[in-house]
């Protein structure tokens, strides 16, 4: 089937059409290149250099490309940020994903698969694992931006037959995240420790994630192509990883000798949250294969090739 990938040049999203074309799929990608990078993309993807917010080139990609279904990875995606730039989160994660649905009813896309975050929308859990049916109270507008749109996804379904399936990811991690800024302490801590830097862990340390492979969130999006209609499903390991243990782990795979520096807990974040996957895994026949140790194997083999060859 032939499926458009927003977001397609960034860390997820670039596997997911990597996966989606190893399937056989017809892969579009559109991407800004604000965080994506153009190498990212696979050379039997096609790929349109536009912003979700840019309703007229959308509709472009839309009218050539006709796709049946809509992989939608691209948002901004930085709690800290999104607490100082709240406007821009609304207009690129609220506003461009309703371009994006607006166009999938003019053109009849069959489905829309939504990266959502399970980190963010639930706000500090009043129970863990935490499952879909959770209260919903996100801390921070990256989470409050995310959850707006599965609203909108559930009316438009209602109001006009498109599909959808949401994925609520966790804390995902691996090869070409960026580890310059965007969030994701694993590779934000692989790219310091491989120059020798401080690491610097905000608050205590005892907050707790749960941690996934990427390949393992492509293959989610893979599965949600024939599954899952109208649900929201959680991704994840059901068990937390506290930072500190976190920088032992990675410390140990890359070599690293330097104790961590402590900082100030950041806005909005929570303390501790990680994620039941079990409808993921009764209705999507989707589970994690990845051990956290695998893949940090993986992760800092990646950013050492890619030092290699800079």
């Amino acid at each position: 089937m032939r499926i458009l990938v927003t977001g397609g040049a960034g860390f997820i999203g670039s596997h997911v059409v990597d996966a989606y074309i190893d399937e056989g799929h017809d892969v579009v990608v559109v991407d800004n290149l604000h965080t994506g990078k153009r190498a990212n993309v696979n050379p039997k993807a096609r790929f349109y250099h536009v912003d979700i917010r840019d309703v007229n080139a959308l509709k472009r990609v839309f009218e050539e490309e006709r796709p049946e279904v809509i992989s939608h990875q691209a948002a901004l995606a930085n709690v800290r940020e999104s607490m100082e730039k709240p406007a821009e989160y609304a207009e690129v994660n609220v506003i461009g994903s309703l371009h994006l649905l607006e166009l999938a009813r003019a053109h009849g896309v069959r489905k829309v698969i939504y990266a959502s975050t399970g980190g963010a929308v639930y706000g500090e859990p009043e129970f863990l694992p935490v499952t879909e049916d959770h209260p919903i109270r996100p801390l921070d507008n990256y989470g409050a931006s995310k959850h707006a749109v599965e609203h909108f996804l559930f009316l438009y379904k209602h109001n006009y037959g498109l599909d959808y399936t949401i994925l609520r990811y966790p804390n995902v991690y691996g090869p070409r995240q960026d580890p310059l800024g965007e969030a994701g302490v694993i590779a934000i801590f692989t790219g310091r420790m491989l120059k020798g830097m401080e690491c610097i862990i905000n608050g205590s340390g005892e907050q707790q994630r749960d941690f996934l492979y990427v390949g393992d969130v492509a293959r989610a999006n893979v599965l949600a192509l024939d599954r899952g209609s109208g649900g929201i499903y959680n991704l994840g390991w059901g068990k937390g990883v506290d930072i500190n243990s976190l920088f032992r782990a990675l410390a140990e795979v890359v070599g690293y000798d330097k104790p961590p520096v402590y900082g100030p807990p950041k806005l909005g974040e929570v303390f501790r949250v990680y994620l039941d996957a079990s409808k993921a895994r009764a209705e999507l026949g989707w589970e994690p294969t990845v051990p956290l140790e695998e893949g940090l194997a993986l992760t800092v083999a990646y950013f050492r090739n890619s030092e290699t060859s800079d």
